[in-house]
């Protein structure tokens, strides 16, 4: 029988919108994640580098989800609601309706993708100007932050899309809108994305100088005017109609959201990490980065004073954790070029098979082949002679260049398991690199980072953990709880719901740690080595440019 002093159980739901998928989890108030539930989402690429998706799909996921996790749990102990999402922009006209982002006009798919590369010219010509505002994303602004695409918006589709749209939102944004009513922005996505100043607001120059100063003359309505910090409370919580559809009370609280990678490092930077004998510990936060690792890979480091890092996001005040400047640095593809080489390889149906017929995933699968065939050594020793450069999608981080492309040196005829298996390896191996290549130059930039805390998709894959650990010579540290971006944005409702004082307290009740992988220090004389070659394959690449620039 129940205690009658024993407290009721406050609940929250996350509600994550990522590439692929619409996640939600139902979380209390001690970080624990009671339940789970996720949908596919509709993503489109009407050519080559335009991807594109729709937000009537992406809000029907998030209702699906939603109802759900809340299932069987009295909805009225569901004290908060949190979003993230990817850095997406959302079109929408002046009745709220949705606007077509392409060429064929099709309304429905009103949504240009993070990854979108469509933009290129603009964001040069917007490097061009050399604008102060640049100096807040390391210098160089990649084509996948918003003015870019809103300027190819103008260009390209003036009559049928910029003209008539009456609102841009981030995507983080369009989902507190439609939970809300209300058009209030969050500072994560417009300080990382969109250039705006916590202290000085919306920079007039810059987007006159870039050619959108239509956005000023409004008083900048389409791109937001009035600004919350994540975890705020969002108007009056949740509308009539909303909480029909998520199957929630109305008026429950709903935060200022986050972007994806962001409410990731809230899950799991905060974390009490005493008895672990971690550097980190008796540490200042700033001495842990969060490594948000799914499609693409997020490296969020945070200082009590601004930091510029050549090549790296930021520094962007209250961004993720508030009082402290965020630096992000990240790389465009790094789920996504395992998945690519992996696939794409001739002797993947073979691996399919044996996974099936072994009942693993293909990954786990791969990860215990690499332990058959490494005889005596380490089993990252097997490339010593197969080196590859991670870029295929080009180099957000540290070198902020779009154009540079993937490598791979070493091949040879064979095509059988070995040999995919051996690539699979030294592609985990080249995006632990890069991560290094990341970290070096924040250090040398100004921060003091002892330990790593991972999080996001490829944090469950054994093998791509222990190589960080082993490449970057840090500690890693994984989430109790393997959805620390649900965690994450169920943080910011709890924030929301004020059932904590800050976002800090709430870091620190409901972020929890798991496993701790440590460096095998013994082969860090293996990885110097692998890491001098891997400096070197950019450093070639941009020779092999200039050399065929004569052409």
């Amino acid at each position: 029988m129940q205690s009658e002093k024993q407290d009721p159980v406050n609940y929250y739901v996350g509600i994550d919108v990522g590439t692929a998928s619409v996640r939600a989890a139902l979380i209390d108030q001690f970080g624990s994640v009671v339940a789970h539930a996720d949908q596919p989402i509709q993503m489109w690429e009407p050519q080559t580098d335009h991807y594109e998706q729709s937000s009537d799909d992406i809000w029907a996921a998030c209702c699906t989800v939603t109802k759900k996790v809340v299932r069987g749990v009295d909805v009225a102990w569901i004290r908060g609601l949190g979003f993230d999402a990817t850095c997406s922009l959302v079109v929408m006209d002046k009745q709220f309706r949705p606007l077509a982002v392409n060429y064929e006009g099709e309304c429905k798919r009103n949504i240009i993708m993070w990854m979108d590369h469509r933009a290129v010219s603009q964001v040069d010509r917007i490097n061009g100007t050399q604008h102060g505002v640049l100096s807040y994303v390391g210098g160089v602004m990649s084509v996948e932050m918003q003015p870019p695409k809103l300027l190819w918006l103008k260009e390209n589709l003036r009559e049928s899309c910029w003209e008539k749209a009456g609102y841009f939102f981030d995507l983080p944004d369009f989902l507190s809108w439609k939970a809300t009513g209300v058009t209030a922005r969050s500072l994560c996505p417009l300080v990382c994305k969109w250039t705006y100043s916590p202290d000085k607001g919306w920079d007039e120059s810059f987007w006159k100088v870039i050619g959108l100063e239509d956005l000023v003359a409004d008083k900048y309505e389409k791109i937001g005017n009035q600004v919350l910090s994540p975890g705020a409370s969002v108007g009056k919580g949740l509308t009539p109609e909303a909480a029909k559809d998520l199957g929630l009370v109305e008026g429950t609280a709903v935060a200022a959201s986050l972007i994806d990678a962001h409410a990731g490092g809230l899950g799991v930077i905060g974390a009490d990490v005493k008895g672990h004998n971690l550097p980190c510990e008796n540490q200042p936060i700033t001495s842990r980065l969060a490594l948000i690792c799914g499609t693409s890979s997020c490296h969020m480091g945070i200082s009590d004073a601004p930091i510029f890092v050549p090549g790296v996001w930021g520094p962007y005040y209250s961004a993720m954790v508030p009082g402290f400047w965020l630096n992000e640095g990240g790389q465009s593809a790094t789920g996504k070029l395992i998945d690519h080489v992996v696939r794409g390889h001739i002797a993947f149906p073979e691996l399919q098979a044996k996974a099936a017929a072994s009942a693993q995933n293909i990954y786990t699968y791969l990860n215990s082949h690499l332990d058959l065939i490494k005889k005596s050594l380490p089993a990252g020793f097997l490339t010593v002679d197969l080196h590859v450069w991670p870029d295929f999608h080009g180099n957000r981080s540290p070198l902020a260049d779009l154009t540079l492309k993937g490598m791979v040196v070493g091949l040879t005829l064979s095509q059988g398991l070995d040999e995919l298996a051996l690539i699979y390896l030294a592609t985990i191996q080249a995006i632990a690199l890069g991560t290094r290549h990341i970290l070096e130059t924040m250090e040398s930039a100004g921060h003091h980072i002892s330990t790593l805390f991972l999080c996001g998709g490829l944090s469950k894959n054994s093998l791509f953990v222990q190589m960080h650990a082993d490449v970057t010579g840090k500690p890693i540290v994984l989430s109790k709880e393997v959805e620390s971006v649900l965690v994450g944005a169920a943080i910011l409702g709890a924030c929301a719901s004020g059932d904590f004082a800050s976002v800090q307290e709430a870091m620190e009740r409901m972020g929890k740690i798991g496993e701790i992988v440590r460096p095998n220090h013994g082969d860090k004389r293996f990885y110097d080595k692998k890491y001098e070659v891997f400096l070197k394959l950019a450093e070639h690449q941009r020779e092999y440019k200039a050399i065929m620039q004569g052409v």
